[in-house]
């Protein structure tokens, strides 16, 4: 079980977190970003994933930059409620956050990020600005960015019948950036890691996922 905790960010505003610890000598670190429904139980049972593998892994609370401890449900209102904070954080002040969490764990060696749905795009900034190893799992909002080059390793995750995320914007990313490998999951939607969430979860592709990313992590944060 991790803990939550209170993150610094640029312009000494101070958000929450939620920290999880391994039980030995951390691989390194791992910033997790939430979707748009906050740092929720989902969330950090995913940062406690990480911990298991060996990681430190922190989870910023982003909505907190604009309403506290903010934790939304997977529903019509939940998603418009969330659309409408992921917007007022900005991807800018996003990435700071990032920075922030990343330079909270740096006794734990080398960071990397994964971020899903709005956080994916997240983790594709990182990899941007912050040059920081990234798995970005459904990233709608990634085409915004493909003008920008890639300086950090990083993989990116789809489900072949995605609704948010149509073929044609996947073939727009392969040609911006020919060497980060895409991974398309079939009979797969948006969301397919959400453990919480029995219509958008496929055990099979988010276990392959997971091992792809820590792959990643385990070559690049070593």
């Amino acid at each position: 079980m991790g803990e939550r905790i209170k993150l610094n960010t640029a312009g000494m505003h101070c958000i929450g977190a939620y920290l999880a610890k391994p039980g030995g000598r951390p691989k390194g670190g791992i910033v997790v970003v939430q979707e748009i429904f906050g740092v929720n139980a989902h969330i950090r049972s995913v940062a406690d994933g990480y911990a298991a593998h060996g990681y430190t892994a922190i989870a910023p609370a982003f909505f907190d930059f604009a309403e506290n401890d903010v934790e939304l449900a997977y529903d019509k209102s939940g998603i418009e409620r969330g659309k409408a904070l992921a917007l007022e954080v900005g991807m800018d002040r996003a990435v700071e956050a990032v920075a922030s969490a990343m330079e909270s764990i740096a006794s734990s060696g080398k960071c990397g990020v994964v971020g899903y749905c709005w956080g994916g795009t997240v983790a594709l900034r990182a990899a941007q600005v912050l040059t920081l190893p990234a798995s970005s799992y459904y990233g709608a909002r990634n085409v915004g960015f493909l003008d920008q080059p890639l300086k950090a390793p990083a993989i990116f995750h789809f489900g072949a019948d995605d609704p948010s995320i149509p073929p044609e914007a996947i073939a727009k990313q392969r040609a911006a950036w020919p060497d980060a490998p895409i991974y398309i999951y079939e009979h797969c939607g948006h969301a397919f890691n959400r453990d919480a969430d029995a219509n958008a979860y496929n055990a099979a592709a988010a276990k392959l996922a997971l091992e792809r990313t820590l792959t990643l992590f385990a070559k690049h944060l070593s």
